[in-house]
């Protein structure tokens, strides 16, 4: 039940998703500026886990103070394993093989494969409209991934591919966690979950993180690096938190559908005003495949028929 009382909440709840919708919609181009040069994908996401595991315990490490029981070491383990380590790996190196479009469509799939895994994994039901939703999804995802226009390269399938897995290690995350966000505070549960994923990531600095010249890198690659881990990272989950608290979760969600047209728009953006060049794959099929994919989304979020609800 939403804890929203009067309509200045509301409003500033629905500007906090705004704000996190607009953040996450640019993230799409932003890493695509430092990776994989000067910054491998893999090095970026030790910046990145580090980073964010630092502010965290910096704003919220009162709340962090306790050790968790030992019962619930196993499920931190793996809400770190596929809500950071996994998650940030698939999800850079894909970002770094294709286009920003086709990531942003990508990471729209997430409500679907959480639907999946909470029947399997939580017995929840799933409607005959909900089952059409998972195979217009997983048909606009095919789209994505064989489309071979624009400037597609031999390097994007496999991009989408990961960016796509990536998806499905943050909706087991996003399953794996909730009984612990149940018995904790969930801003603890998240500081908990980056220190382990933290340290599970520490090891590839010395695979990846002594090959970047990281004295070369121009105050606008460190610019970058700053807004994926101030902003991406923490300013995107204090703002969901805000959304949360003062709307129902079915409103939070819907905003994952303005990722793809934000990513659009600052790709178009950059395209006009830089050297760099992502809105080539602003074409009619990428958009039908777009649409596909949001539309078995928004089929998947419903519990019954909107008709279903009027006649009810």
């Amino acid at each position: 039940m939403s804890t929203f009382s009067s309509p200045s909440s509301s409003a500033i709840a629905h500007a906090a998703l705004l704000g996190a919708a607009t953040i996450y919609g640019a993230n799409y181009l932003v890493a695509k500026w430092v990776m994989p040069e000067p910054v491998d994908p893999n090095s970026f996401i030790l910046l990145r886990i580090w980073g964010a595991c630092a502010l965290f315990w910096l704003f919220f490490g009162r709340k962090s103070m306790f050790m968790p029981d030992r019962s619930d070491w196993m499920r931190l383990l793996l809400c770190a394993i596929t809500g950071v380590v996994t998650n940030q790996l698939l999800f850079f190196n894909g970002l770094s093989l294709t286009s920003p479009i086709h990531a942003s469509i990508m990471m729209t799939s997430n409500p679907i494969i959480v639907l999946l895994l909470s029947a399997a994994l939580l017995g929840k039901s799933i409607r005959v409209h909900q089952l059409i939703g998972v195979a217009l999804g997983a048909a606009g995802a095919c789209m994505i991934i064989l489309d071979r226009g624009g400037t597609t390269t031999s390097g994007y399938w496999l991009g989408d591919l990961l960016v796509l897995i990536n998806s499905l290690s943050w909706a087991t995350y996003l399953v794996l966690v909730v009984p612990l966000m149940k018995k904790y505070n969930t801003l603890a549960v998240t500081t908990w979950v980056f220190t382990i994923g933290a340290v599970l990531v520490t090891p590839l600095f010395f695979f990846f993180g002594q090959h970047v010249e990281w004295s070369q890198l121009q105050p606008l690659h460190w610019w970058c690096i700053g807004y994926v881990i101030v902003g991406t990272t923490f300013l995107t989950y204090a703002f969901n938190m805000i959304g949360v608290k003062y709307l129902p979760p079915t409103t939070v969600s819907a905003y994952i559908y303005l990722q793809p047209l934000l990513a659009a728009v600052f790709a178009w953006l950059t395209s006009t005003w830089t050297h760099k060049d992502y809105s080539s794959d602003i074409r009619p099929y990428t958009l039908l495949a777009g649409a596909v994919v949001i539309a078995g989304v928004y089929l998947t979020s419903l519990e019954k028929w909107p008709w279903l609800r009027i006649r009810s």
